[in-house]
């Protein structure tokens, strides 16, 4: 079997990559699990010599980077070289804290010494999304191989070439061969990955169906799962909000890698004290868009990744349009060539709508008027998805305590769109996933918080 990466942009060939066969991926579990043996035993020191390396080699072909990118899944170029940096920010990050991270933690009791002491478990299998193809995968590597584990990457196959490249990066970062595996295989594969011994715990970043298959494969193994699923973020913009400023941020969130986000502002719930001048406001910054070519600097807006994606959500805005939604711009395939999407508003939005109801993975954005504050809110938790959320509002407080106890998501935001940031914790709730990626408790996912006791 063979997997072949096509240019969403040109729909050409970009090249074929024939499938790791069941004997392959058993060595490969074999030798990462011996290489775990060793690479365990490396001080902390030496493994944040090698983040910090890591992180020189990423901003040094930042540019080649985002360039793979933008041909195999169409990120326009800047967001690219945008997203290589926030991944060698990640490694500067715990290169610097990973030590005070995974210190041992004297504990009060009985004993004449008592101590949590944070252990690593062996081999962690990731399986990881197109959409940030470097993000997603140096995320979880970084602190996971920090910890003292050794990781296998099942990457998206349309992005095969990206994980080829991480596996090289981190070789030339001085990591030792078959402590970071690249996992040439499709989905089929997977489920015996997942139920060798040798793996001892299993991330994914996809969607909520393919995590649920996940860990419903690692839950009859007893393996440890941590889901990053998906996500359909509201953006509330109450009567007092900057409808601009509001606008702004709704727009920008929404377009980002064209729309193809787990955080983006996908409803944009909004009073009807504001909807008409928010509608406007958000119209014409979408008009601004370029959309084009990702290798292009002056491109904001790609191609949808597949072709498949793109027809799921023409189908998604043509059945919202026919059950009464309006389209303020956009919503109409062209005869180009290329997986392209325009960007697009609907409003008018309500429940039974697949604007409404589903997760809308493009640069389509969704705006449900209400009526007041407490019907916002009530929308905003509409969903079975609870990954980030946003609330716009010029009283600080009032948006503080909204995002602290009112929104039910993973991350929420106030006057600010939804992002990942290495410093802070982030994961969803409800049929978001569970568990942490990126701060202190992204480190402490795969580790043994053994207790030490002495008499």
């Amino acid at each position: 079997m063979t997997i072949t990466t096509v240019n969403p942009a040109n729909e050409e060939t970009l090249e074929t990559y024939q499938e790791m066969s069941a004997g392959q991926i058993k060595a490969m579990v074999h030798k990462a699990d011996a290489a775990f043996q060793t690479w365990r035993r490396v001080g902390l020191g030496d493994k944040a010599a090698r983040l910090r390396k890591l992180a020189v080699l990423l901003r040094t072909g930042a540019q080649e980077y985002a360039t793979l990118m933008a041909e195999e899944m169409g990120k326009p170029v800047a967001q690219g070289v945008a997203e290589v940096e926030k991944c060698a920010m990640t490694c500067d990050y715990y290169a610097e804290n990973a030590a005070y991270f995974l210190a041992d933690e004297i504990i009060e009791s009985d004993a004449s010494k008592s101590f949590i002491t944070y252990q690593p478990i062996g081999v962690v299998l990731a399986i990881m999304p197109w959409n940030f193809p470097f993000l997603q995968v140096v995320r979880f590597a970084a602190p996971t191989l920090t910890a003292g584990n050794t990781v296998i990457v099942k990457h998206a196959p349309n992005v095969t070439g990206c994980s080829m490249a991480l596996e090289s990066l981190f070789r030339a970062a001085g990591y030792p061969e078959h402590t970071f595996n690249a996992l040439v295989v499709d989905v089929p594969a997977v489920e015996d990955v997942i139920g060798d011994d040798r793996i001892r715990a299993v991330t994914l970043t996809g969607s909520t169906r393919a995590g649920r298959a996940v860990a419903a494969m690692a839950g009859s193994q007893v393996k440890k799962t941590v889901l990053e699923l998906g996500g359909s973020d509201p953006s509330v913009v109450l009567a007092d909000a900057d409808v601009d400023a509001a606008a702004a941020a709704c727009v920008t969130s929404r377009l980002i890698n064209a729309g193809q986000s787990c955080i983006a502002a996908k409803r944009l719930i909004v009073v009807d004290n504001v909807r008409d001048e928010f509608e406007a406001a958000v119209v014409a910054r979408m008009k601004q868009a370029v959309m084009g070519d990702p290798t292009k600097p002056d491109t904001t807006v790609g191609p949808i990744a597949r072709a498949d994606l793109r027809d799921n959500l023409h189908r998604q805005v043509t059945e919202s349009s026919e059950a009464g939604a309006r389209t303020l711009m956009g919503g109409d395939l062209s005869d180009t060539t290329g997986f392209f999407y325009p960007p697009t508003v609907l409003t008018d939005v309500r429940p039974g709508m697949p604007a409404y109801d589903e997760e809308i993975f493009g640069p389509v954005a969704v705006i449900i008027p209400v009526a007041d504050e407490g019907e916002a809110l009530r929308v905003a938790n509409d969903t079975e998805y609870g990954l980030a959320a946003a609330v716009y509002t010029r009283d600080v407080e009032r948006g503080q305590r909204i995002a602290a106890e009112s929104l039910d998501a993973g991350g929420c935001f106030v006057n600010g769109f939804p992002r990942s940031d290495p410093r802070l914790p982030f994961g969803g709730t409800k049929q978001s996933g569970y568990g942490r990626e990126m701060s202190r408790l992204g480190i402490l996912e795969f580790v043994n918080a053994k207790t030490v006791w002495v008499a």
